[in-house]
């Protein structure tokens, strides 16, 4: 193989690479915990905080703090599973990249 085909085979590596990272980006990712959910997109921004207020009483605002940090697990988890799945054929089993 020579240098020219290898270094296009390498650009075109790099654009797919950018075009995956750049659905995932722009993908949004739920995490929901009982009567929380938190949406985030896969930049790892949260984008919404949806309470069902229905289901809460005035004592249980720890147990709401506790169910949106859940929530917000929960979809950071779905943002670096998704990016693992799309860019580790990339990466090669090289964590850490993106």
């Amino acid at each position: 193989m020579n240098i020219q085909a290898m270094m296009k085979q390498a650009q075109k590596l790099q654009k797919d690479m950018m075009k995956a990272k750049e659905e995932i980006d722009n993908t949004i990712f739920t995490g929901t915990s009982s009567f929380v959910s938190v949406e985030m997109k896969g930049t790892k921004e949260i984008t919404k905080v949806k309470i069902d207020a229905e289901n809460i009483e005035a004592d249980e605002i720890e147990m709401l703090e506790d169910m949106i940090l859940v929530a917000v697990n929960e979809a950071s988890k779905k943002v670096d599973d998704e990016t693992e799945k799309k860019m580790g054929k990339y990466t090669q089993g090289m964590p850490g990249l993106f």
